[in-house]
């Protein structure tokens, strides 16, 4: 049991004492006997009339308990002696534990909301599992092991109180004088209330065992008292913090016996419901705790508003420990059967609920979605079974099981469409997130079947699928004919049955997604998608029904232009069309269509007509008519703006034209005109990215027609342009090439000495180096010829019998030096590297 909490500061009116105390103490107490108070305290002195005045409760006290201590020793024995001595043990209490509180019940710690609030009709959505307070059973049995103890009440502030062995003369004091009340005096008519402070004394000293000795001689001698349900209530708390179940079971029922009459009738519910469940007892302490949530709605009770927080907290634990229950009895199953045989409760929902959350925290996923499937079975009309059907979806999506996702939304749209009975009896305008829901749940579940009927992963179900995907796409459209998203999702029905080659269907419903509903983005688009579905039934169509479908064709295309003049009198529609054309990879009707457009439409925004180009341009490049491209991709640029991000795709675009004219014009021999249109790009569009490759293409072309000169002017040209790109190598080889073969033999020799330098492999280099000097010997520049030859004799050793042959070039070439100290420095260094020569042989 816990301590009394004291009191602070109180003021009280008392007698100022004086020696001559007794005759009033005496009067005092004989009004106090003939009233009998409902509560004994130091009130009754209230009546005393001579010198009141307020003083502080530590000296009023005093003064109290020596005024009632000289009645004793001065007057005789009589009725007045107990309860004198009554009042003076209470008055020792009162001074070291402060009075008595009178409120019953434990002050438990606030409770946390729960995330899901389903039974508030406000569920959040999101992580139902998120800041959820510990549900654990024996967090819960912690929580309800809180003892109370004589003086627990709201708002008092716990204090460190003595116990035995610390200051407690006052309290054995008082104890003692209980003793000799309950032995000189046993009839006397206050004896529960003395047997009462004396249990309170012993508790207050931590004597608790004695305590409750003292409690069961209460219960036993004043079955009537007005105190026995507090102390009965204290002995069932001692017995349930010792775990002994029985004996706490028995206390708190002879409370709960009683009715709601009694103060402790709500908490010895609950706690006997606990006493129940643990001694596995469950069904029997489900029946306490449906008894407990029957009180309190029959009080009046709203589990959607906000309470005290102890209330808060006991129910919210009630909840908790029926889901336990339930959960050790077999789960939602056993939740059935026992408001089947025990009568519906206007809280099933929320037991329901809690069970399913309780198995949510534990992952148990399944066991979750059976809890809130279990209650939309039995009541499938309530106002949260939609909302519990969203649940389980939601179970099923935090679980990660695909599977179950789609059957429960498949589950959800068939009994929540607005065409469900559900809706006969309850008004989609009271449960507009729900209708949202419904929504978005038919929309989901069209697409996802439209997207596996798509898949090439799953070809063989494409029928299945198609199937689906129509399915909702039509109970979406049922449900909500005229709602503004509406028209998009026939569209969709339009594209499956367009993809499903049902094209006469889909040309109807692109017709209704076109011209009945409100006006939408997608309308035109529908309008044309119409048109060209009935164009593929012409393909279809038996030879009797050609010509009908052809009508139809005209007739909506007609319609469609009719219907949208605002398309700049129909350029835009055209232009539209142009564009759909080229995705349908109709080539030839989309330049066709453009020019048309192009030639019709001058006055046409810009917009349109570069569209019209862009489709007259990729679709020439397409059917290899490159010709034709190259001044449409000229038009489509002449209408980009200079910083429009699409400009350098369309410049390549055109030098891709243009290549592939110099590709065409290459293939057919013609190496003078691939040269021609390879060069031209860098005046089409000089900042393509296909302009290098093209001008050293051109460079080739040149260099197979052997002009040599052209092609060297086009790689110098090219390499200064363009010095760090990755053909930049190959351009100086063939630059190297064109000057040999001009006779340019010094302009050769120093290429090679650049191949030699940017050489990527050994054998590379060493080829340059002694083209160099070969070139530069020819050339009768000798110092450049011998400074190339003693670069390669030192760099290649080997083969021995090349780096030989260079060095007797060598020496022979300083022989006839003319300088006669070079000729020393030059031998010198041959002799050198002869030496080492021989010395790697050896």
């Amino acid at each position: 049991m816990t301590a009394l909490p004291r009191r602070g500061r109180t003021e009280i009116r008392a007698v100022r004492h004086n020696r001559r105390t007794a005759p009033w103490l005496a009067g005092a107490l004989l009004t106090a006997c003939a009233s009998a108070p409902e509560r004994d305290t130091l009130a009754t002195l209230r009546e005393v009339q001579p010198d009141l005045s307020p003083v502080e409760v530590g000296d009023s006290l005093d003064q109290a308990m020596l005024g009632y201590r000289e009645f004793l020793e001065e007057a005789p024995t009589s009725a007045l002696t107990p309860e004198a001595m009554r009042r003076l043990a209470d008055l020792k209490l009162e001074k070291q534990f402060g009075p008595l509180a009178d409120s019953p019940g434990t002050a438990l710690p606030a409770p946390k909301p729960l995330a899901v609030r389903l039974e508030g009709r406000d569920r959040q959505r999101g992580d139902h599992a998120a800041e959820r307070p510990a549900q654990t059973e024996a967090e819960l049995e912690q929580r309800a092991a809180i003892e109370h103890s004589f003086a627990a009440a709201r708002g008092e502030v716990a204090l460190d109180l003595p116990v035995a062995g610390e200051d407690a003369d006052g309290p054995l004091e008082a104890i003692a004088l209980y003793d000799r009340i309950l032995t000189d005096y046993p009839t006397y008519p206050h004896n529960d209330q003395v047997l009462y402070q004396k249990a309170r004394a012993l508790d207050e000293l931590a004597r608790v065992d004695e305590a409750i000795g003292v409690i069961e001689q209460l219960i036993a001698k004043y079955p009537g008292s007005r105190h026995v349900d507090e102390v009965q209530f204290r002995r069932a708390e001692y017995f349930f913090t010792r775990r002994r179940w029985r004996d706490s079971e028995s206390a708190y029922a002879a409370i709960t016996r009683k009715g709601a009459g009694s103060e402790y009738y709500e908490p010895a519910l609950y706690k006997l419901g606990w006493t129940l469940y643990k001694q596995d007892l469950l069904e029997e302490a489900i029946d306490e705790y449906v008894r407990l949530l029957d009180f309190k709605v029959s009080s009046g009770y709203d589990f959607d508003q906000t309470h005290d927080e102890d209330t808060e907290r006991r129910i919210a634990d009630t909840f908790r420990v029926i889901s336990l229950s339930f959960s050790n009895l077999g789960g939602p199953e056993s939740a059935s059967t026992y408001f089947s045989t025990k009568g519906e409760r206007r809280y099933e929902d929320r037991i329901y609920a809690q069970l399913g959350e309780f198995y949510f925290d534990k992952l148990r996923y399944h066991d979750a979605a059976k809890s809130y499937k279990a209650f939309v079975t039995l009541h499938p009309l309530h106002a949260l079974a939609p909302r519990f059907g969203m649940r389980v979806i939601e179970i099923y999506e935090a679980g990660g099981f695909p599977k179950l996702v789609l059957e429960a939304k498949k589950e959800f749209a068939a009994t929540y469409s607005l065409e469900s009975a559900y809706w006969r009896h309850s008004e989609p305008a009271v449960a507009p997130e729900v209708v949202a829901y419904v929504k978005r749940n038919l929309a989901d579940l069209a697409s996802h079947h439209h997207a596996l009927f798509q898949s090439q992963e799953v070809a063989q179900d494409r029928s299945a699928n198609f199937a689906e995907a129509e399915r909702w796409y039509r109970a979406y459209l049922a449900s909500f004919p005229k709602e503004p998203e509406s028209a998009e999702v026939s569209h969709r029905l339009a594209d499956l049955l367009l993809e499903h080659r049902d094209f006469n269907e889909a040309a109807r419903e692109y017709e209704r997604t076109a011209y009945e509903y409100a006006p939408h983005e997608r309308a035109a688009s529908a309008g044309y998608a119409a048109i060209y579905a009935y164009r593929e039934a012409e393909k279809l169509a038996e030879r009797a029904e050609l010509q009908t479908v052809k009508r139809e064709a005209v007739r909506t295309t007609l319609r469609f232009v009719d219907v949208f003049p605002q398309y700049e009198q129909a350029a835009v529609v055209l232009g539209a069309a142009v564009g759909d054309l080229y995705e349908m990879k109709e080539f030839a009707l989309a330049i066709e269509n453009g020019k048309r457009l192009i030639d019709s439409y001058p006055t046409a925004e810009a917009s349109v007509r570069r569209s019209a180009w862009i489709a007259v341009a990729h679709s020439s490049f397409e059917l290899n008519d490159f010709a034709q491209a190259e001044p449409a991709y000229q038009q489509v640029l002449a209408l980009t703006a200079a910083d429009d991000a699409s400009r350098a795709a369309f410049a390549d675009n055109l030098a891709a034209a243009i290549y592939k004219q110099g590709e065409q014009a290459s293939r057919a021999g013609d190496a003078r005109g691939a040269a021609d249109h390879f060069l031209r790009i860098a005046d089409a569009a000089p900042s393509s990215s296909l302009r290098p490759a093209a001008e050293y293409d051109a460079a080739a072309a040149l260099v197979q027609l052997e002009d040599w000169a052209g092609a060297a002017a086009v790689l110098e040209k090219f390499r200064e342009a363009h010095p760090d790109h990755e053909l930049a190598h190959d351009a100086t080889k063939q630059l190297a090439l064109a000057y040999r073969k001009q006779g340019d033999l010094p302009r050769a020799a120093a290429e090679y000495e650049r191949v030699a330098a940017e050489a990527e492999t050994r054998d590379l280099r060493g080829e340059a180096l002694l083209a160099a000097g070969e070139l530069y010997e020819s050339a009768k520049i000798s110092a450049r010829a011998l400074a190339t030859y003693l670069t390669y004799v030192s760099e290649f050793p080997e083969p021995v019998e090349r780096a030989a042959e260079t060095r007797t070039k060598l020496a022979a070439m300083y022989e006839t030096a003319g300088d006669e100290v070079a000729r020393r420095e030059q031998l010198r260094a041959i002799v050198t590297l002869d030496a080492e020569a021989s010395a790697a042989e050896q």
